[in-house]
């Protein structure tokens, strides 16, 4: 295939930021790499790349042809994946990753199970909360909350989740309880990674700016940051719906309350889903226990 040594050559420097991790990671000579890259800019007629001795830069038309080759690699493992798979159980490396509490609740216990049944599955979960780039990163599979906002990927529902805004007994006492939107104002506010929190009004979805003295990245911390009276946060169903259910934790403004947002399987589009990728969402999906945290 014309150009295609080149060209995963070219991907694979952009990726890794040098042409000897480039080398290494595809177990060639980078005088090997040097040479496919300059022989890739002469058939094109461009340049790609500026080098230096510590650091490579895009050019414009480096950065043009990057942007439609960079799924290409991972395009054609899936295709010889697809092929290779027709006749064979799940099999071989698969990357993935998810929010740290949902992912340690619920994805990791369910992947567990599946991999005891599917044991040469090499699985490499991530879990964070930061938004990671499937495609730069190279994941496979994400599980992400909230609405799909990036075009360049595929999703499938694999449930639904509810924000609750909420407070301890002891804070109302001390602060009241608000009856509108426009009083949070008046409130200590708790926030998370997000400095905006979901609600409904008049039938149309809300995104309402927060300012706040108190934030975390964590969402046990935040939690603990409620029961304990320190102030008013969103958290999602399943860290405050037993402390909400026990009388611990109050439901603020449910006549404002979104009535839920999805927790999502999603892949790059660029991809055909693999026999291997296929089957992990069907087992989640099929095997996916909607507690009681997760009632509409």
């Amino acid at each position: 295939m014309k150009n295609w040594e080149a060209m995963e050559a070219f991907v694979e420097v952009i990726r890794q930021g040098s042409f000897s991790a480039a080398a290494i990671k595809l177990g060639v000579s980078a005088s090997h790499i040097s040479r496919l890259i300059t022989q890739l800019e002469a058939e094109l007629g461009s340049t790609l790349l500026f080098r230096t001795t510590r650091r490579i830069r895009l050019s414009d038309a480096g950065e043009l042809y990057y942007q439609h080759c960079r799924g290409l690699p991972e395009a054609l493992s899936s295709a010889e994946e697809v092929i290779s798979s027709l006749n064979q159980a799940p099999i071989g490396p698969f990357k993935m990753t998810s929010a740290t509490t949902f992912g340690e609740r619920y994805i990791a216990p369910l992947m567990n199970d599946f991999l005891l049944a599917h044991p040469k599955i090499e699985l490499d979960f991530h879990l964070t909360n930061r938004a990671v780039d499937l495609i730069e990163e190279g994941y496979d599979l994400a599980i992400r909350m909230g609405a799909m906002k990036d075009s360049s990927h595929l999703s499938r529902r694999l449930c639904d989740r509810v924000e609750y805004l909420c407070a301890s007994r002891d804070y109302i006492d001390q602060h009241g309880m608000p009856h509108t939107l426009a009083e949070l104002n008046k409130h200590r506010c708790l926030i998370g990674s997000k400095n905006h929190w979901l609600f409904q009004q008049d039938g149309q979805r809300k995104e309402m700016k927060i300012n706040s003295q108190w934030r975390s990245n964590s969402g046990p911390a935040l939690l603990d940051a409620v029961r304990k009276g320190m102030g008013i946060a969103q958290l999602p169903d399943y860290y405050v719906a037993d402390d909400i259910a026990s009388g611990k934790l109050v439901a603020l403004l449910t006549q404002y309350q979104y009535p839920y947002s999805g927790v999502w399987l999603v892949y790059p589009k660029v991809r055909q889903p693999s026999p291997k990728l296929q089957s992990i969402c069907d087992y989640l999906v099929e095997n996916f226990k909607q507690p009681s945290a997760f009632a509409k």
